[in-house]
C-alpha cells in the first residue's frame, strides 16, 4: 500500500507542474517577449502557486522534496540564473525584462528562504548547507 501512495503523490506532483508550471512558463516568456511586466508578473504568480502546492503534497503524504526534485530545481535555477546574467552583459534586456528577472529570482530566493526556515527552523535550516566533518548525513536535527 506505501507503493501506491507514492504513485498518487507523484502523479500529482507531476499533474500541478504539468498544468501551474507550464502555464506560468508560457505567461513568462510571453511577457518577457512583449515586454509586458503583467504578464510577466502573472507567469511568476503561477510559478510560484505550483511549488506552494507541490509543498502541500509533500505535507498532505508526509514526504519532503527528494533529491531529483531538489536537483532539478536547483538545476533550473541556475540555468535560468546564467541566462539573465548573459542577457544583461550582453544588454538586451529592457527594463520591463529586468524588471521580471529580478523579481523571479527574488521570489525563488525568499520562497526557498521561508520554505527552509518553517521546514527545519532557523538553525535546522542552516544545517541543511553545513555539514561538519564526520557527520552523518541522515541527521536531520
Amino acid at each position: 500500500m506505501p507503493r501506491l501512495a507514492t504513485v498518487e503523490r507523484d502523479l500529482l506532483v507531476f499533474s500541478i507542474w504539468a498544468v501551474l508550471g507550464l502555464l506560468g512558463l508560457g505567461f513568462l516568456l510571453e511577457g518577457l517577449t512583449r515586454d509586458a511586466y503583467p504578464l510577466a508578473l502573472i507567469g511568476i504568480l503561477l510559478v510560484v502557486a505550483g511549488f506552494v502546492a507541490h509543498i502541500i503534497v509533500n505535507q498532505i503524504f508526509g514526504k519532503g522534496f527528494r533529491r531529483g526534485e531538489t536537483a532539478l530545481g536547483i538545476g533550473a535555477f541556475g540555468a535560468l540564473a546564467l541566462v539573465f546574467i548573459a542577457a544583461w552583459t550582453a544588454g538586451e534586456l529592457s527594463m520591463a525584462d529586468y524588471a521580471s528577472g529580478l523579481t523571479l529570482f527574488g521570489v525563488l530566493v525568499a520562497g526557498l528562504v521561508a520554505y527552509l526556515a518553517t521546514r527545519h527552523g532557523l538553525r535546522g535550516a542552516f544545517s541543511q548547507f553545513h555539514f561538519k566533518p564526520g557527520q552523518d548525513e541522515g541527521n536531520d536535527r
